[in-house]
């Protein structure tokens, strides 16, 4: 599914009814105002992915959950370029090696930085591990207090219970390929 064919707004109302919950008190879960998930299931804002993934956390829900189709009804083993999930969208492309995460140890992500991208100014957190080896472009990685810039065949690893951002301050895109354990973007 591409990226413009996903109603952000509409998945996330539906998802928070299916819970039971108002949007004040996602809101209340999630840290954030009221009105910023009214305008997102309005579709009149477009949430960074930072910001949706402190919503989901209210949830809870993991990004892959929130975009993924329903399952396959048979294993996959491997998969196609074109095969691959967008679960970002914008500015930085986030594409999920399969579909539904459900049961599995690892996710894979095959990332994309637009020139000046960055993951939003709130620095992420979730329950895992995370990796990655940059194959393109450079990389400023934000790990709590510590700082690096990483260019081509460089790579990060850490708990990424730890708070952390992303942005690519080169004059390139960005390619990354990722792995956390368990699934949890």
């Amino acid at each position: 599914m591409a990226p413009s064919d996903f109603d952000i707004g509409r998945r996330l109302r539906g998802l928070r009814e299916t819970q039971g919950l108002s949007q004040r008190e996602l809101a209340k879960r999630a840290g954030v105002s009221n009105a910023i998930i009214s305008l997102i299931e309005q579709n009149r804002t477009s949430p960074s992915v930072g910001l949706l993934k402190k919503i989901l956390d209210g949830l809870p829900l993991s990004l892959s959950e929130f975009f993924a189709d329903r399952p396959t009804a048979r294993p996959q083993f491997f998969f196609r370029a074109k095969d691959l999930v967008e679960i970002g969208g914008g500015r930085i492309s986030y594409r999920q090696v399969g579909r539904d995460m459900a049961g599995r140890a690892m996710q894979i992500l095959h990332e994309r930085y637009a020139v000046g991208a960055d993951t939003g100014s709130a620095m992420l957190r979730h329950d895992a591990e995370e990796g990655a080896v940059v194959i393109q472009g450079s990389l400023e990685v934000v790990v709590g207090s510590e700082r690096q810039l990483l260019g081509p065949g460089d790579a990060y690893y850490f708990d990424s219970r730890l708070p952390h951002r992303f942005r690519n301050l080169g004059d390139e895109e960005c390619v990354v390929v990722s792995a956390n354990s368990p699934p949890s973007f």
